[in-house]
């Protein structure tokens, strides 16, 4: 492997998990960098291995990104979960995934994101006969980093040409990450002077779900970071610095996306 080809570490602790039976991040847990190329369109690479005594539930609120998956069971294109997102890890196992940007994922489907909403896509229709080749040929490979490193270099020889879209859906939607006082679509709409309809028809048609579905999904992510340091409980104050405007507001969209309220 030359390298051009290996992937750096990124040393970011994973956003948007819930519940889990262990610390994470796990000792098989591990994130990289896509490199110059894929940087367009990929967030990152990622991996998870676990070795169980005993099944282990983990629960997700998804990004508004799409994943690109290769286990053991199977491998799969997976849209944006509108919910939260429950998985059973037991025995032995591995998971390679690809984390897209917001919007980068719609140069390589060639149609609107919106129609893997909630589903699930086998890669082969996506990246075509060639893929079960690749699937195969990472399985054998002990080496995460290596194996992530060899779906980079995949993707990088299918790689679209490039979509100015795709940078301004990433523009958008870092835009409503950083900044907590977005908290309507007319607002984001106005800071990159687009109208609410041609915002959600471009959230549509490269995100998969709507711009106020991003940001409230932003805005719970954190909330359940919060929580999970353990920072306050004092929930009309967590309501305001995440820019609801009460109290009653921010736990009724937490035990709607959630399952729960917050504790």
């Amino acid at each position: 492997m030359n390298e051009r080809d290996r992937l750096q570490p990124k040393l970011v602790p994973p956003r948007g998990i819930l519940h889990r039976q262990v610390a994470m991040p796990a000792p098989g847990y591990g994130r990289f960098w896509p490199g110059t190329e894929l940087a367009p369109f990929v967030e990152h690479f990622w991996t998870v291995a676990w070795d169980l005594e005993e099944p282990e539930v983990h629960e997700v609120l998804h990004h508004p990104s799409i994943q690109f998956v290769i286990e053991s069971s199977g491998s799969r294109v997976v849209g944006l979960v509108r919910g939260r997102f429950t998985t059973r890890l037991e025995g032995r196992g591995r998971v390679l995934g690809t984390k897209f940007l917001p919007g980068g994922f719609r140069p390589f489907l060639g149609y609107p994101v919106s129609r893997l909403t909630d589903r699930v896509l086998s890669p082969q229709e996506v990246f075509g006969e060639d893929f079960p080749q690749l699937e195969a040929h990472v399985r054998t490979l002990e080496d995460a980093s290596e194996a992530l490193a060899e779906i980079a270099a995949f993707l990088r020889d299918r790689r679209p040409p490039a979509d100015p879209t795709v940078d301004l859906v990433r523009r958008i939607a870092e835009r409503a990450t950083a900044d907590r006082s977005i908290t309507r679509v007319e607002q984001l709409a106005a800071e990159f002077g687009l109208g609410v309809r041609s915002l959600q028809r471009l959230f549509s048609e490269y995100v998969g779900l709507s711009p106020k579905w991003m940001i409230q999904r932003y805005r719970l992510h954190e909330a359940s970071e919060r929580i999970a340091r353990g920072e306050l409980t004092d929930w009309a104050t967590l309501a305001l610095d995440l820019g609801y405007s009460d109290q009653a507001h921010f736990i009724r969209d937490f035990r709607r996306v959630v399952g729960k309220t917050p504790a």
